[in-house]
């Protein structure tokens, strides 16, 4: 897993830096981050319920605010914390496409040491861009 959490940069949420060799190795990234943020110990989500979805955007950086976004989704109407497995992101007719497959379980307060709540991804500051070493997304979440 490849993120920092960022000190100086949000006053009142949480940011983050998060690093990836490919796009979905930077989603996986990203999405952990996000449940990090909620959750101190991610080993201690363990994989019994599965779910799969997809997603799509014209912009790239939009799809992996879609892809965070679904994530606190589950967390909020199923209560469920998710961690994604596979990823795959293609680009057809101007439109990227994402298909995921997370896995994890339902928030259990006795298990899941809990930080803080996470409302929603904001587009303050959001960034996504490639590099010779691979992608960055910048990602400043509401709590």
């Amino acid at each position: 897993m490849d993120y920092e959490f960022l000190e100086d940069v949000a006053t009142a949420d949480i940011a983050f830096r998060a690093h990836g060799k490919d796009l979905p190795e930077l989603f996986q990234a990203a999405g952990d981050a996000t449940i990090n943020t909620m959750i101190d110990n991610l080993a201690a989500i363990e994989p019994r319920e599965t779910r799969s979805f997809s997603l799509e955007n014209d912009d790239l950086d939009l799809l992996l605010f879609n892809f965070l976004q679904e994530l606190i989704y589950y967390k909020d109407s199923e209560l469920l914390l998710l961690r994604a497995q596979q990823i795959e992101i293609e680009e057809k007719d101007n439109l990227y496409h994402l298909s995921a497959i997370t896995t994890g379980e339902k928030l259990d307060p006795n298990r899941h040491e809990q930080r803080v709540d996470v409302k929603a991804v904001t587009l303050h500051q959001f960034e996504l861009r490639k590099s010779d070493r691979g992608w960055t997304a910048m990602v400043i979440l509401d709590i």
